[in-house]
């Protein structure tokens, strides 16, 4: 087995783009955690917000307290979608989601890795997807790259490494398919 000896310093996070630039992310961060994640803020305020910030946010959406998003200006949610408390969107590219989509408690979208093929560990990253009237549960985790079809259930605490189907129903430990 060959092992690829790492070399960090050489890091260049080559193939990243924040989408804005510094005053923007240091404000975002500013608001984000002084007001936006606080459970004093409602939620239509929350939604108001992220738009403020350039994400595209539909109506009737309801965004719990404590729900960590890295870049509203790469988030879109669609009509009457719920996300809730403590779920973290790490969107350091795309997250669509759709309508009537429940993202419960706790969930990770994590749209960025990294490739360990690479000396100097740079970024592996993609865009998430999670299409109308599917159900993340509870502390489920997306990772980046994968489309959840409409209609989709991704069980609780299911860790999600590829696409799921529209409709299909996938659990815990491993995403094991069902439906």
């Amino acid at each position: 087995m060959t092992v690829t000896p790492r070399d960090l310093r050489g890091f260049t996070g080559r193939g990243y783009d924040k989408g804005r630039g510094l005053p923007w992310q240091a404000a975002w961060m500013l608001i984000s955690g002084a007001v936006f994640v606080r459970w004093w803020c409602p939620a239509s305020v929350r939604a108001v917000i992220l738009r403020m910030f350039g994400a595209t946010v539909g109506d009737r959406v309801l965004v719990r307290h404590r729900v960590r998003i890295h870049w509203p200006w790469k988030l879109t949610i669609g009509d009457d979608s719920w996300v809730g408390e403590g779920a973290w969107i790490l969107n350091l590219e795309p997250v669509t989601i759709g309508s009537n989509v429940c993202i419960s408690q706790d969930v990770l979208l994590c749209t960025g890795s990294h490739d360990h093929r690479s000396p100097t560990f740079e970024f592996d990253n993609g865009p998430i997807t999670i299409g109308d009237g599917a159900w993340v549960a509870a502390r489920a985790t997306v990772l980046r790259g994968v489309r959840v079809g409409p209609g989709a259930v991704v069980g609780a605490t299911a860790l999600m490494t590829s696409d799921v189907p529209a409709g299909a129903t996938v659990l815990a430990p491993r995403g094991h398919r069902v439906g």
